[in-house]
Order: structure tokens, then C-alpha cells, then sequence
């Protein structure tokens, strides 16, 4: 590889091996310059995830994120009335099958301030200084960032998070340390807050 095209993405994935994806995510007050809007709404905050480390980059708008309302919470979005009555019904929904209990939605990780724009793209391709840099990989993978983490100081008394995935943003963001999101899919998640 050629020095004058390495960048921190790059570097990342060489260390980490084939498979890592490495997702910048930034919350922003306007439009991200150079960046268009989604094209359209994904089922939940972690399918944006999904398209950045496809390599896409783009933008999402709080309404974007009205579909999951679990990760409409975590994401510190607040709907409009006739949304947050849709998205009660969801969250009713999803207490009915023992996904969440009516009480917990309260107390999940969350941005305290709602961001009006989020840009995702691939790192290695990001145009804008991310807040924050998702790491998606196999266990192997997460372990060496664990270990990583566990060596510069920056990870947790509680470095792994139970549901939902998308609560790895938050923990990251507001300790300013790694936080580990294992999941049920053969590769699980880990966030960095810069």
C-alpha cells in the first residue's frame, strides 16, 4: 500500500484484517457539505450502519429515524405528536413480545441533545471529522479493538452492552470511551467516541 493513500480508515481495516468495516458517523447542526440525503428511511438506525460500510456516505434528518423508536430514543429524537403516538404503539408492541419491558425504554443510553443531521460513510472515504467511529467485525476483530481500547485507557468498567445495538453510539459518545456491542449476527459492534 502507498503511504500518500493511507488513511486512519485504511490503517484500521489493514490492522484489523479482511472483513472490518469501519464506519465514521458525525452529528451535525446542518447538512454535511458534499453529502446528500439518504435516499430513503431504513427500518432502524443500524441500517444506516449497514449502507456506510457498503460504502455509502450520506445523511439522515431526525425524521429518518422515526420508523425504530428504540433508536429513535437513543438517537435523543423527539417526534412529532401523530409519530410519538405511532411509535407508542410500536413500543407497546414490542413489550407485548418481551423485546423490552414498558419501564426500560427510560433508562437506555441516549444522546441528551437531539442531532437535526447524522452523516455516515466509510471511513477510509469520510469527507467530514467524525464524532464518532463504529467498528463492524467478527469476534477476533472486536477482541484486538477491545484489547486496543484496554491498552490506550479508553474502555469502560462495563465495556459490552446488551440490546438495543444502536445504544453503542451514546455509551461511546458521552463516556468518551470504547464501548463493545456484541450481537446476534456473526459480527457484532464496536463504537469510539474522538
Amino acid at each position: 500500500m502507498r503511504t500518500d493513500t493511507v488513511t486512519p480508515g485504511t490503517r484500521l481495516i489493514a490492522l484489523l484484517g479482511n472483513g472490518a468495516q469501519v464506519v465514521a458517523i458525525q452529528l451535525a447542526a446542518t447538512p454535511p457539505s458534499g453529502l446528500k440525503r439518504v435516499s430513503s428511511a431504513e427500518p432502524a438506525g443500524c441500517g444506516y450502519w449497514r449502507l456506510a460500510a457498503e460504502g455509502r456516505a450520506f445523511y439522515t434528518e431526525a425524521s429518518d429515524h422515526f420508523q425504530c423508536p428504540v433508536g429513535a430514543i437513543v438517537h435523543g429524537i423527539v417526534p412529532p405528536p401523530e409519530v410519538a403516538a405511532q411509535l407508542q404503539a410500536l413500543l407497546d408492541t414490542m413489550g407485548s413480545i418481551g423485546y423490552i419491558r414498558p419501564d426500560e425504554a427510560a433508562g437506555l443510553p441516549h444522546l441528551d441533545q437531539e442531532p437535526r443531521y447524522i452523516a455516515y460513510a466509510p471511513l477510509a472515504e469520510a469527507r467530514f471529522t467524525p464524532d464518532l467511529i463504529l467498528v463492524r467485525g467478527s469476534a477476533r476483530q472486536l477482541m484486538l479493538m477491545a484489547e486496543a481500547a484496554q491498552a490506550a485507557g479508553l474502555i469502560g468498567d462495563s465495556p459490552a452492552l446488551g440490546r438495543p445495538t444502536c445504544a453503542v453510539l451514546p455509551a461511546a459518545l458521552q463516556s468518551g470511551l470504547s464501548s463493545l456491542h456484541p450481537t446476534c449476527k456473526p459480527d457484532g459492534h464496536s463504537a469510539l467516541s474522538r
